[in-house]
């Protein structure tokens, strides 16, 4: 969810009066999507013509050097200054980066680090989308306070920072004293992102209109609904690693977590402790995420009516799945199979 509810417009932030200078921050690992989406979004309201006279937004794309950079996918984008030319700006906004498969290596960019506390200190916005906060979790100014990011990369971030409360599950969360911390979850969470400057600096109804011309839409419902669960399987404990691949198979049987148990030949206690300590979870609730994980396989790619859902993944009271599946996914099952059932002209 929202850290807060910028999308309603009553309780949409007063807009700020006057230009807001913007400093997208391009550097190699970032995607040129988000990127060039921000870009020309922020652009909105001087395309459309609305939100008065003076544009809403001056945007620059900063960089180590000016000209032309390569980014992620391998494609150009022009860098328009360099950061060492800005020396005071409203806004900074590091796009999504692509992490390789060894992760993000944090001391890269010391420069671009400085740069960016010396903009926070001189009282400008840090924001991020999606995967940015690994750079931007880099100037400690997100220590102690809330932030997001893509649910894939989540454990990534909390082994490099755990001084960072992340909530993967979050769209937006804005943190800080004088809310200047501004980061967006997965991937096109970016939207919800620059549709809430436009509110925050040109107001509610600029923002609407944008929103229109760009058939953007706010992440009402949160990003729980868009995470696949994966239970933890590199904490080295052989005997719940067996338990665990033994209910990967098996999480619909009747009393699943009595069957682990015979099976480990474990005491009850000392085996729940140990599968708790081990995956983070305890074994009612890794087995109530699995049936739910299979539960939305099933309403986006069947027709089964969601009681008989319910059966197949292990409830035979279809009102308790019901309620289940809501608390795991913020949505119903039925509002769920609407939301991401494949299309008739997609399927094969």
């Amino acid at each position: 969810m929202l850290g807060r509810t910028p999308a309603m417009a009553a309780t949409a932030p007063a807009p700020v009066t006057g230009s807001q200078h913007v400093s997208l921050v391009a550097l190699p690992e970032a995607s040129i999507s988000t990127l060039a989406g921000v870009f020309d979004v922020l652009h909105g309201p001087s395309l459309l013509g609305i939100g008065g006279a003076q544009a809403p937004f001056q945007v620059d794309v900063v960089g180590a050097v000016r000209g032309p950079m390569t980014l992620a996918s391998g494609v150009p984008f022009e860098v328009r200054r360099t950061i060492d030319e800005v020396t005071a700006t409203d806004i900074v906004i590091v796009p999504s980066v692509v992490l390789p498969p060894e992760g993000w290596r944090t001391g890269r960019y010391p420069q671009l680090v400085d740069w960016l506390r010396r903009m926070h200190e001189g009282g400008a916005m840090l924001c991020s989308a999606c995967s940015g906060i690994f750079l931007l979790a880099e100037t400690g100014l997100f220590d102690g306070k809330d932030a997001t990011v893509h649910f894939w990369y989540a454990r990534a971030f909390q082994a490099l920072y755990p001084q960072v409360p992340v909530h993967p599950e979050r769209v937006l969360v804005i943190s800080g004293l004088r809310e200047e911390l501004v980061c967006s979850g997965a991937s096109t969470t970016w939207h919800d992102l620059v549709l809430y400057l436009v509110a925050r600096h040109a107001g509610a109804t600029v923002a609407q209109e944008v929103a229109r011309m760009f058939a953007l839409q706010w992440h009402q419902d949160g990003l729980a609904p868009f995470i696949v669960f994966e239970g933890k399987s590199d904490h080295g404990d052989g005997e719940i690693q067996s338990a665990q691949q033994w209910l990967a198979q098996n999480f619909s049987v009747a009393h699943p977590v009595e069957e682990m148990i015979k099976r480990s030949r474990l005491a009850e206690r000392t085996f729940k402790r140990r599968f708790s300590a081990a995956t983070g979870l305890t074994p009612i609730a890794y087995v109530q995420r699995l049936r739910i994980e299979d539960a939305k396989r099933r309403l986006e790619r069947t027709e089964a009516p969601v009681d008989e859902v319910s059966w197949r993944v292990g409830y035979e009271d279809p009102a308790f799945f019901r309620r289940l599946f809501r608390r795991t996914t913020g949505m119903a099952p039925g509002a769920y199979r609407k939301r991401f059932r494949i299309p008739e002209f997609a399927r094969g």
